[in-house]
């Protein structure tokens, strides 16, 4: 039996932690409360405290605490004003309790009630598997284009939950972690907010691959008092230099993200020691807005001084800012004992906009950052007003401009268009407008003709040619890399596949009418059970295009009207519990699913996984179970968009395994070197 005094001791220690908190809150808002607003946090606090106090978090807090960290996150790391800090406290009022929205816009108004709609609407972040959450994301960001605060509040949301992320099972981790890393952390970037962005990404790996990270962190903690000792002489002339010339700033020095070296890693195909940018220093100088240009390549001069710049490292997100409204001029100079350093310099309100993203632009009404951000939001809702878009499609085309590098490029009249690196001719064209895509046969890049797929570079000037007899082709999606080429494509396809099905119909009516068949549905069905085809749509569209012979209705059997295949190829849908059925088998060395049941398995060829891996079993509609790495490219797409095919996996000892592995060495060649790596394996 419990101790009532260790019980009451506990409780006030739970009431001290949640006003500790909400003072933090306070303190964090301070700059920005007005007249009222003190009083409508305090209501806000009051109702959420109430709604939530029978409840408790995995961790086993008090679940008030976790509304009171989004709106930390809200307040201190977004910048976001008082009416956000209300809807924060009150996020999950509406989906977990007895309160209403009705009950919200009584005692704070139409606008609160409508951000706490948003937010419920898209709360499946831990979702049962009913529903996939490219359908969460795609409400999402239906919700963009009527407040930008419902996504910022519902990324501080799913940072906290990273946060405290230890409490949940392996499974709920990985899934939770992928579509952290699939989604959120892209959109954290694309909304400008990049601290967080860095520490969403950062938490997933946690998870994703906990190895990785930890030997990582472990590094960066070893070398932490070697690199301090490096920035500190770094910085010290620049310093004396700035002072001197009357410069009032701040100096920051960071190391790079665990994330981004794991990133560097990979793709430079290198290890750890051999990174050559680990840290990167800030510059943030106090001026005025006007000056900000002069100040920044002033304080560029007095670094390169100093310190060699690498001439290819150059980046002026000063003069052209990022389409996220991102401000900074960026260089690599060669620092002391031959070590390369990132340099970034801003102003002030460059570094609040850099850190705060959204949120800063309406503290800077005026900055063209914030017109490049308006007109994405407008292209959001121009591809979510698509009307045949398919979420899981949309969702990956979406992505795909999310983290992508810019490029700029002038129109004839010499407007400038921002497109994500590596666009094409086409992508250019579907940009200016749809139409002018749609109907696009080439193009004068810098007055040279190119074809549609020609890939731009910064800076190139693109006149567009176009045809009215032209039309999008099939092969056109090879050709585009941004979202709105690829769904205005997809959708004029359709259209087009919908005119030629109306042939095919046409064609297979006066067949069953010479056949003397009625033309009904029961016999349509039977035609796509014999030629395994999905919809009627696509079995009019392929007697059209000639890839199906109708001539094979003379070989069916005919009753009244009715016809049979002779050899009746009808497929059944299988549910889950079919498929695994149907692929159980004798071996006894992967144990799948919550029961862990023995069942048969393929290995899947992207990764390769062996035994010892941390693996996931992945059902698929054709191929059974197939076994991915935990760790596999393909996984956090999987782990995102299909959580509800996702089984548990893991490898017993029961029994030895015959795979095929492969090795790869890197290293100098020298004669012999075969035999010599035969003898270690075949010892081992």
């Amino acid at each position: 039996m419990s101790d009532p005094v260790t019980h009451i001791q506990s409780a006030e220690a739970e009431k001290d932690q949640i006003l500790k908190a909400y003072k933090e809150l306070l303190r964090a808002l301070r700059p920005t409360l007005g007249k009222g607003d003190k009083k409508m946090i305090r209501l806000a606090f009051d109702m959420a405290l109430e709604a939530h106090k029978d409840m408790r978090r995995k961790t086993g807090e008090p679940y008030i605490l976790h509304p009171l960290a989004v709106a930390q996150i809200c307040a201190e790391e977004i910048g976001l004003g008082p009416l956000a800090i209300v809807c924060a406290l009150l996020h999950d009022t509406v989906e977990d309790t007895h309160m209403t929205l009705e009950n919200i816009k009584s005692s704070f108004g139409e606008k609160a009630a409508s951000i706490v709609d948003g937010l419920t609407k898209i709360s499946g972040v831990f979702d049962k598997g009913t529903s996939l959450q490219a359908e969460n994301f795609r409400k999402m960001l239906l919700t963009l284009s009527d407040d930008v605060r419902v996504i910022l509040i519902k990324l501080a949301d799913r940072l906290h939950n990273m946060r405290t992320l230890d409490s949940m099972t392996r499974e709920k981790q990985l899934k939770i972690a992928s579509e952290t890393a699939y989604l959120y952390a892209p959109l954290a970037h694309r909304l400008g907010l990049y601290s967080i962005k860095t520490e969403l990404e950062d938490l997933a790996m946690k998870y994703t691959e906990p190895e990785i990270y930890n030997e990582i962190t472990s590094k960066l903690a070893q070398t932490k008092r070697e690199r301090t000792r490096f920035i500190n002489e770094f910085v010290e002339p620049i310093q004396d230099e700035l002072g001197k010339q009357g410069f009032k700033y701040d100096i920051k020095g960071r190391s790079k993200s665990i994330h981004s070296i794991w990133s560097k890693m990979k793709r430079q195909a290198v290890s750890f020691e051999e990174i050559y940018d680990l840290f990167a220093i800030r510059i943030i100088i106090d001026c005025d807005e006007e000056n900000e240009k002069a100040m920044c390549w002033k304080a560029y001069s007095i670094i390169t001084d100093f310190y060699h710049p690498n001439p290819d490292r150059l980046r002026d997100w000063i003069s052209t800012p990022k389409a996220n409204g991102y401000e900074s001029l960026h260089t690599t100079v060669m620092g002391p004992g031959g070590k390369w350093v990132e340099v970034q310099i801003r102003s002030r309100r460059m570094d609040e906009i850099a850190e705060k993203g959204y949120a800063a632009h309406w503290k800077y009404k005026e900055s063209a950052a914030e017109s490049a951000l308006d007109e994405w939001i407008q292209k959001i809702r121009e591809l979510l007003e698509s009307p045949e878009s398919n979420a899981l499609d949309f969702i990956d085309d979406f992505k795909l401009n999310l983290f992508s590098d810019e490029i700029f490029i002038f129109t004839p009249s010499g407007d400038m268009k921002t497109l994500p690196s590596n666009a094409t001719a086409l992508d250019f064209a579907f940009e200016i407008h749809s139409d002018l895509g749609s109907k696009c046969i080439g193009a004068k890049v810098n007055h040279k003709l190119v074809p549609l797929s020609h890939k731009l570079r910064s800076g190139d000037q693109v006149e567009i040619l176009t045809s009215n007899k032209q039309n999008p082709k099939e092969d056109w999606l090879n050709y585009v890399v941004t979202a709105k080429a690829k769904s205005k494509i997809k959708t004029a396809l359709k259209e087009e596949k919908k005119r030629v099905a109306e042939d095919g119909k046409e064609i297979l009516q006066r067949k069953f009418k010479h056949l003397k068949i009625d033309f009904t549905n029961e016999n349509i069905n039977e035609l796509l059970a014999y030629y395994k085809i999905p919809s009627s749509l696509e079995l009019y569209y392929r007697i059209a295009k000639e890839v199906i012979d109708i001539q094979d209705l003379k070989e069916f059997l005919q009753d009244k009207g009715t016809i049979k295949a002779r050899a009746p190829m009808r497929i059944e849908p299988q549910s889950l519990e079919q498929i695994v059925k149907t692929v159980r088998g004798s071996s006894d060395l992967l144990v799948l699913g919550e029961n862990l049941e023995k069942i048969d398995y393929k290995l899947s060829p992207c990764c390769s996984p062996i035994p010892g891996d941390d693996v996931f079993g992945f059902i698929t509609i054709n191929e059974g179970i197939k076994i991915h790495r935990v760790s596999c490219p393909n996984a956090i797409q999987l782990m995102s968009n299909y959580a509800y095919r996702i089984v548990k996996a893991k490898w017993t000892n029961q029994q030895q395994i015959a795979f095929l592995a492969g090795i790869r060495m890197t290293g100098i060649d020298e004669v012999g070197v075969v035999n010599k790596i035969s003898k270690v394996i075949s010892v081992n």
